[in-house]
C-alpha cells in the first residue's frame, strides 16, 4: 500500500513538531508504517540552511535578498528531501511508510514573501512538487508562539514578533486559495485536544 504524505504547517512555536511527532506515535499503534521529518531537511542543502539560521554561514544580510536566497534553498532542499534515494520522501511512500512533514512548500510562501511579486515568484520555484495527501495548519496566536520560543536555548533569524506576525497574516493569505485537503486547527486548544482533532481527520483519510 502507497505510503500517505502528511504535512504541518504554523508559525514557529506553534507545537507542529509535538504534533507530528504524537501523529507518528498514533499511526505505529495501529501498524501503520510512519515516520516524521522537516524542513528544512536533514540533508546537505538543509543543513546549509540551519547553519545560515545559526549563523554560522554568513548569507547576504540585506532582508530581501535574504529571504530570495533562502526561497532558492529551501526549494533545492525540498527537491532532494523528496527525490532523493536513500529516505526521500517518494521513496518512502512507494515502501509502504506514512512521510509526516513539520513544514512544506508552504512555509516557503509565507516567510519568504512580502508582496504580491514575490509570491509569484516563490510560487513558481515550488509549482512543480506533489501536494500532501493532507495538510494540517495548526493557526496558533503570534503571542503564545513568542512565549514558547522564549524558553528555547537558541533563536533562528525568522523568530521574531514582527516576521512572525507577517508569517502569519500570509498563512492565512495562502490556505484561503487552497482548496486541496486542508485542516485547520485552533492552536489554543490543549496539546490533546488538538491531537483528537488531528487524529479523527487522519482516521478519514485512510478510511476513504
Amino acid at each position: 500500500m502507497q505510503g500517505k504524505f502528511i504535512v504541518f504547517e504554523g508559525i514557529d512555536g506553534s507545537g507542529t513538531s509535538t504534533q507530528s511527532e504524537m501523529l507518528k506515535e498514533y499511526l505505529l499503534k495501529k501498524d501503520i508504517k510512519a515516520v516524521t521529518t522537516t524542513e528544512p531537511s536533514s540533508g546537505p542543502i538543509g543543513n546549509l540552511i540551519r547553519e545560515g539560521f545559526k549563523n554560522r554561514v554568513v548569507f547576504v544580510d540585506e532582508p530581501t535578498l535574504f529571504d530570495e536566497q533562502m526561497a532558492y534553498l529551501f526549494a533545492a532542499d525540498r527537491h532532494d528531501h523528496l527525490y532523493n534515494k536513500v529516505d526521500g520522501i517518494t521513496t518512502l511512500n512507494t515502501k509502504g511508510i506514512t512521510t509526516i512533514s513539520t513544514r512544506y512548500f508552504f512555509s516557503s510562501l509565507v516567510y519568504h514573501v512580502t508582496n504580491d511579486e514575490e509570491y509569484k515568484f516563490v510560487k513558481t520555484l515550488n509549482e512543480k512538487f506533489p501536494l500532501p495527501d493532507l495538510t494540517i495548519y495548526i493557526d496558533n496566536p503570534v503571542e503564545v508562539s513568542l512565549k514558547r520560543i522564549a524558553l528555547r536555548a537558541h533563536r533562528d533569524t525568522y523568530e521574531n514578533r514582527e516576521k512572525l506576525t507577517k508569517v502569519s497574516k500570509n498563512y492565512k493569505k495562502v490556505f484561503e486559495e487552497y482548496h486541496k485537503n486542508l485542516l485547520i486547527v485552533d492552536g489554543s486548544l490543549s496539546i490533546d485536544e488538538i491531537h483528537n482533532i488531528i487524529v479523527q481527520e487522519v482516521d478519514k483519510l485512510y478510511n476513504s
